[in-house]
């Protein structure tokens, strides 16, 4: 009589960290068992695309997933209609006429020509960048 030899599933648990190495947001694995400490729960994180690892606070990563979920009603006459030489604050909601879209304003970035961006998150078109204050 054979026996059949089963294989070991690996449960693999992947989270999307900031890579110091890379400069970028990328896949990262959890590998090893959680460690409780003064801290909290920790855990190390290997990058799926540099292989370098971090240890990350696993407490601190759910707490700002939480925040993270917060729902934001977007309605037409709450937004402002979007135009690049106009300045805008995080937290404003667009209407983007080319696209027929509203977006909440979720951060600022400088570009690097030394212009002004903003990131939008839409409804229909995920998050894209904007340019403001085109011109000042």
């Amino acid at each position: 009589m054979a026996t059949t030899k089963r294989r070991r599933t690996r449960k693999n648990k992947y989270i999307t960290l900031y890579s110091p190495f890379l400069m970028q947001e990328t896949k990262h694995e959890l590998i090893g068992e959680p460690i409780e400490g003064e801290e909290g729960r920790q855990q190390w994180a290997r990058c799926t695309k540099s292989h370098h690892s971090q240890l990350v606070n696993l407490d601190t990563l759910a707490a700002e997933s939480a925040k993270e979920e917060v729902v934001v009603e977007m309605n037409k006459e709450d937004s402002v209609e979007y135009n690049p030489k106009d300045e805008y604050k995080i937290g404003d909601i667009l209407f983007h006429e080319t696209w027929d879209d509203l977006g909440l304003v979720k951060g600022k970035e400088i570009t690097s020509s030394g212009g002004h961006a903003i990131v939008v998150e839409f409804e229909k078109n995920k998050v894209k960048r904007l340019v403001e204050l085109l011109g000042k």
